[in-house]
């Protein structure tokens, strides 16, 4: 890319040198770190490392405020539903938003809303006001500014840094917050006993006045073309559905996530395994270890993305994480040992760590600015629909088939269909930038 495109001041934009000497040693395998060389991304990913830990906060105060009131983990259940629809909602419309305003004016009207939304968090609990309605009204509320945010925020990085990079600022923000999923709810655990739920609402709110600064330091992030001219309406959000359906590499990319989450994100089974298959370690344990697999070799695969990042065959690298996936999957499922268990979900995160790097890249790179805001938009929607397709999916084959059965049976599936797909589509294995 070019980055000329922003209208930001050079020292913003200044990129090193591409003759820079290459990195040696154990250098070589560790977190690409050179997109935090340009100032603005720097910015950008700094307000990043901030929320990715204090959103996990509120996350885990939400269900455990319902749970208090009412005592029932349907309510919990329809706290999650009562987030996902803004969210999807918003996202998609707020991919369309993005394409046609200054993206850096957006981000920091909806993370100001986030923050005032976790202030609002924070006063309830602090007022003692125990009603489940406005905590779901305050949840949809926050999630629907999250949907008009997140596609903003990807799509503004490839206005700051360049195309060869791209993997890299990836793996920095999704290494930042995968971390989060994974010291977030432990540093919870840890404080609600302490300071109460109220002042981890409060802790959210301060760390996202930090983020808002961040954005605020921004360069200007205009739209290029004609993009200005347009209006974020259903007409420009069917645009961005057809504009994918017209290039194979990008429908491919987000078949290849639905794959893979859809047919292989076994977390829906984790409380059965941990009951019947690893119970003797302690059900306790084995919950914990299977929840922390995935994340914890995600995070693995961030630090040492220096082994992958400068790949520039970005579709290869998408077949071949998917499959990795599936096949380590396969394993977890085959494995009656935790420790084996556990060491397959690792080899799985890592997988995921790489496609979702990849992913990312070829979003930027494949689709014109006018569009990138769309794209990240339907891609908030496929991340985060997903995952919940998959607990329906392998609830239900779980309780026909037996857990482990479901969850072999299911990796299986996505090395079969992603191979199938890349054979028979072959527009995204050779796709490089």
């Amino acid at each position: 890319m070019d980055t000329s495109e922003s209208s930001s001041t050079e020292t913003d934009t200044a990129v090193p040198e591409a003759g820079a000497p290459p990195r040696r040693g154990w250098r070589r395998w560790a977190m690409d770190t050179r997109p935090l060389r340009i100032p603005a991304y720097r910015r950008l990913w700094s307000s990043t490392v901030v929320t990715a830990v204090g959103s996990q906060l509120t996350a885990v105060a939400v269900p455990k405020q319902i749970y208090d009131i009412t005592h029932s983990s349907a309510w919990v259940g329809y706290a999650s539903l009562a987030g996902l629809v803004p969210m999807v909602v918003f996202a998609l419309w707020g991919g369309a938003v993005a394409d046609t305003v200054d993206r850096r004016k957006l981000l920091l009207v909806t993370n100001g809303g986030i923050a005032v939304t976790s202030l609002l968090f924070w006063a309830q609990a602090a007022t003692g006001l125990d009603s489940v309605v406005v905590l779901m009204v305050l949840l949809a509320l926050q999630q629907a500014f999250f949907g008009l945010n997140s596609p903003a925020r990807t799509a503004s990085i490839a206005r700051l840094v360049p195309a060869e990079q791209l993997p890299a600022a990836n793996a920095l923000g999704s290494t930042v917050m995968q971390t989060g999923l994974v010291a977030g709810p432990l540093l919870a655990g840890v404080l609600i006993p302490v300071i109460g739920l109220p002042e981890l609402y409060l802790i959210d709110a301060l760390a996202l006045c930090v983020t808002v600064w961040a954005v605020h330091r921004l360069p200007a992030l205009p739209p290029l073309g004609q993009g200005a001219a347009r209006r974020a309406g259903v007409r420009e959000i069917a645009a961005g559905f057809q504009y994918i359906s017209r290039h194979k590499v990008l429908l491919l990319s987000f078949l290849a996530d639905i794959v893979a989450m859809v047919l292989g994100m076994p977390r829906a089974l984790f409380p059965q395994l941990a009951a019947q298959t690893y119970g003797s370690y302690g059900e306790g344990l084995a919950l914990g270890v299977l929840f922390a697999g995935i994340p914890v070799g995600a995070v693995l695969g961030g630090l040492f993305s220096g082994v992958f990042s400068r790949a520039r065959r970005h579709g290869v690298m998408v077949v071949g994480a998917v499959v990795a996936w599936g096949a380590a999957i396969a394993g977890f499922g085959l494995s009656g040992n935790l420790w084996v268990a556990a060491a397959f979900l690792a080899v799985a995160g890592v997988a995921d760590m790489v496609s979702m790097v990849f992913r990312g890249a070829i979003l930027l790179s494949a689709a014109t600015d006018e569009m990138r805001g769309r794209m990240q938009g339907v891609f908030t929607v496929v991340v985060a629909g997903g995952p919940r397709l998959a607990d329906v999916l392998h609830g239900t084959a779980g309780s026909a088939f037996g857990p482990r059965a479901a969850v072999a049976g299911g990796g299986a599936l996505v090395v079969v269909v992603m191979l199938a797909l890349a054979c028979a589509v072959p527009a995204l294995r050779r796709y490089r930038v």
